[in-house]
């Protein structure tokens, strides 16, 4: 191997290395708010967060479909790649639990309050006890089944 394609190969590892290592820190921290039932604390990152997650995405793609782009980095630094994504792996597994943890809780809050003002409206009727149409309650509760 030539070495401007190890200096780039070690280059592109380093760059996965630092982005991964990143993304898992972002991720552990939102993974804390979720779990600490502070979801409105991931609403400020969270267009950084899906940015950073989409570089991940692709720049991991191109190296799975050519390892060999990184084979002449040193042992050591391919390693420290290895425990990194491990690591992010394990990250993104918490983070997942706790998003759904999150989205569950939610719409059982939307659930309960559309049951409530379900209730509280009454049952409809097309006439009054004066043969009159009776007036409607105008208001309308939309409830999707899908966060």
């Amino acid at each position: 191997m030539n070495e401007a394609a190890t200096l780039n190969a070690t280059a592109r590892v380093r760059q996965l290395l630092d982005l991964t290592t990143r993304l898992t820190a972002r991720l552990s921290e939102e993974s804390k708010a979720f779990e600490s039932r502070r979801p409105q604390d991931v609403a400020a990152t969270m267009a950084a967060t899906q940015e950073m997650a989409n570089v991940y995405r692709r720049d991991s793609a191109q190296l799975k479909a050519n390892p060999a782009s990184v084979a002449s980095a040193s042992p050591a630094d391919r390693a420290a790649l290895i425990r990194a994504t491990e690591a992010f792996e394990a990250v993104l597994s918490r983070h997942g639990r706790a998003v759904e943890a999150a989205r569950i809780v939610s719409e059982g809050l939307v659930r309960t309050i559309a049951a409530e003002m379900a209730g509280q409206r009454g049952s409809p009727s097309a006439y009054g006890a004066s043969g009159k149409a009776t007036a409607g309650d105008g208001r309308a509760v939309a409830f999707n089944r899908k966060a």
